[in-house]
Formats: structure tokens, sequence, C-alpha cells
């Protein structure tokens, strides 16, 4: 089975291409300006975040831990989670993001995948977990239900399918994507 990584479920969400150019047809891009200064900033935040208090996120207490490297062979998915809170009632993924606009439905499903990684590695339940923005400092609560957990594994499953049969994908509807896209200059159609 292909493993693929939780990043992925992200980036087929925001543009199939990414998939199609990583696995099927692997191509050297260079970072962009714009994503190098997000790895900066991200990396920034994380080191900061060992001093912070966990009331930005809206929990009382917990211990937290960082860069938690989840692996599942049953999902065939593995990532490294920014931050896992664990207290005696609960344990709630942290995915921070260096974005000025508000998490996207491919952060949602991105947050999703890590609580399925989550579940199986502690065997636990997760109810909810948080999408934290670096730039505003704002936290946004992500209540996981059955339905973002069947639709983040039938997104895995998607990106096996199109892994599998080498298709190339349409390109996206928003072409304002494609602006600040590494893989921009593969797509002969945008």
């Amino acid at each position: 089975m292909l493993e693929i990584t939780v990043t992925d479920i992200k980036q087929y969400i925001y543009c199939q291409r990414i998939i199609y150019f990583t696995y099927c047809m692997p191509v050297e891009v260079t970072k962009t300006y714009k994503m190098k200064f997000g790895k900066e900033e991200h990396d920034r935040a994380e080191e900061l975040e060992k001093r912070r208090t966990l009331q930005r996120y809206g929990l009382e207490d917990g211990e937290k831990r960082y860069s938690v490297r989840l692996d599942s062979k049953r999902l065939g998915l593995r990532g490294k989670l920014d931050l896992l809170v664990v207290n005696k009632k609960e344990y709630v993924p942290i995915e921070l993001k260096y974005s000025s606009r508000e998490p996207g439905l491919h952060h949602k499903y991105q947050l999703t995948a890590y609580v399925l990684l989550v579940e199986e590695e502690f065997k636990t339940s997760v109810r909810r977990g948080i999408i934290h923005l670096i730039p505003s400092k704002e936290s946004f609560e992500v209540k996981i239900t059955p339905n973002l957990r069947r639709k983040a594994k039938g997104l895995i499953e998607e990106i096996r399918e199109l892994v599998t049969l080498e298709r190339m994908p349409d390109p996206v509807r928003e072409r304002g994507k494609c602006k600040d896209c590494e893989y921009q200059n593969f797509c002969g159609d945008v």
C-alpha cells in the first residue's frame, strides 16, 4: 500500500496536481519566497510556543508535546503534528499555520487526518482539534465529526487512486492559487 503524508491531503484539496507531480512525475522544484518565509515564521512560532500558556487555545492545562511524529500502517499515512496537548480528559491536536485567512477545508481535513493518527497511536477518541493562525494569533476550534472523519479517509483513497492511475488532474478553478505555486512551470495549461 502506498504510504502518503498528512500534508498530501492538504495539498490534494488545494490542488490535485501537486500530488501528481509529487508521486507520478517527480520534478525538482524551487521553493517560492512565500513558502520560505512561511516556513521560517512557522519554525519561529514553534520555538516561541514553548514559553506560552495554553490559554491562547482555550485550554486550561495539559502537557505540550512538540513535533509529534505519527505513523499508521493500517491507514498508510504518516505525518508530523505541530503540537499535541494531553491532559487527563483529552488529546487535542494543534496545527500552526502562517496564514492571514481563516482555515480552509484543506486545513480542516489535514487536522482531521492528524486526529485519525492520534487516535490510533494513543488508543483514544479525539473530539476536537485546533488550527492556530500565527500572524493574527487566532485559534479556531474544529469539532471532529463523523463526516469529517469519513471524508478524510475518502481523500486518502482518492490520492492513492490518482497515483495508481497516473492521470494528470484538471487544473484548479481558482487560478489565483497558481500565482505562487512552485509547480506552476510544469502545468502547461495555466
